[in-house]
């Protein structure tokens, strides 16, 4: 079944009960047949429960045009965005082959995601499997994402956010940023990523900021028992992220600050000599950054030698046994 652009959009006060246990439905994979940024939309409900379906968003074409999002006529949209929508439940829901984002969920409270699966091939730009932003309360558990960018990526204004039990691959991995692009962004704060499985992605667990950047805050950030296999550059802070040719980052001020931020019981393999690096800004420094029990080994075939942890701009505390060594400065605690 082919499905137009639709809408659902209130103000409405639940409950309201979607069931799709069993169906493919299917987006245009016309371009031209899309006016806004979404295939399907969910907007300011109260108590929505949405149970089973796979959504394939055929979105073959629009991989092809990698510059549709620098033409204002030209529309990628996400396959599933939900927009202030609260006290709500996602369960059983597949997304595959999205233009954009898989999900895409922006000023929603008290929301779960439970067995959720997005899938798209690695070659897909922009496929994010669950891009947030302006979320509070989020949960998303028991679910497996594969595809051709973040597997989870978590914009400003954040909060109160717990993912546990993902398995993550191919893709980017779990990235909290870009953070500082734009002014007046929320602060992050809240983020615990617990119990994951990354396999083949470029990034592991990431935060990342732009140079340049106006003021914000990223804290109470923890990632916690997660398996890495083959992951490039598997635990990441990068207060120098710039994702196009025409950044300035030589001097460019660098004005997020992240702190409270905790890496522990993560291992595996790294596609990466460096396994651990933490950049962190020079006129803002990282505060509070806890590295425990990491045993992370090199297994790429370009580079000899043992898996190495790359440190600036911060004294990380080192808990308990650490493979790699520390990075130079850094104090250790038994």
């Amino acid at each position: 079944m082919v499905f137009p652009p639709i809408q659902f959009s209130g103000p409405c006060k639940g409950p309201v009960e979607i069931k799709a246990i069993g169906a493919t439905i299917k987006a245009p994979p016309e371009l031209a047949r899309f006016k806004s940024d979404e295939w399907i939309l969910f907007e300011r409900i109260d108590r929505l429960t949405m149970i089973g379906g796979t959504f394939d968003g055929q979105g073959h074409e629009a991989w092809k045009n990698p510059k549709c999002g620098d033409n204002d006529n030209c529309h990628l949209p996400v396959n599933l965005r939900f927009s202030l929508v609260k006290n709500s439940l996602l369960k059983d829901v597949t997304s595959l082959n999205s233009k954009l984002f898989h999900m895409s969920l922006h000023g929603c409270d008290n929301t779960n995601l439970d067995h959720i699966t997005a899938v798209a091939p690695a070659v897909s730009d922009n496929t994010d499997g669950v891009h947030i932003k302006h979320v509070n309360r989020l949960n998303i558990t028991n679910s497996n994402i594969k595809t051709g960018d973040d597997c989870v990526s978590i914009g400003d204004g954040s909060k109160n956010v717990h993912l546990e039990k993902l398995t993550c691959g191919p893709g980017h991995g779990i990235s909290i940023g870009s953070l500082g692009k734009y002014a007046n962004e929320k602060p992050v704060q809240g983020i615990w990523v617990k119990n994951f499985t990354i396999t083949g992605t470029s990034n592991g667990v990431r935060i990342k900021t732009w140079p340049n950047s106006p003021p914000g805050t990223a804290t109470d950030i923890h990632f916690d028992d997660i398996i890495m296999n083959n992951v490039g550059n598997p635990i990441l802070i990068d207060q120098e992220y710039c994702a196009s040719r025409n950044c300035k980052k030589a001097g460019a001020p660098l004005k997020v600050k992240i702190s409270n931020v905790s890496f522990k019981k993560i291992r595996g393999t790294s596609a990466t000599k460096v396994a651990l690096k933490i950049a962190c800004s020079q006129g803002i420094p990282c505060d509070n950054i806890e590295v425990s029990d990491i045993n992370l080994t090199y297994k790429g075939a370009k580079e000899g030698g043992a898996a190495i942890f790359e440190c600036s701009n911060v004294k990380p505390k080192v808990i308990g046994k650490n493979i790699p060594l520390v990075c130079s400065g850094a104090p250790h605690h038994i």
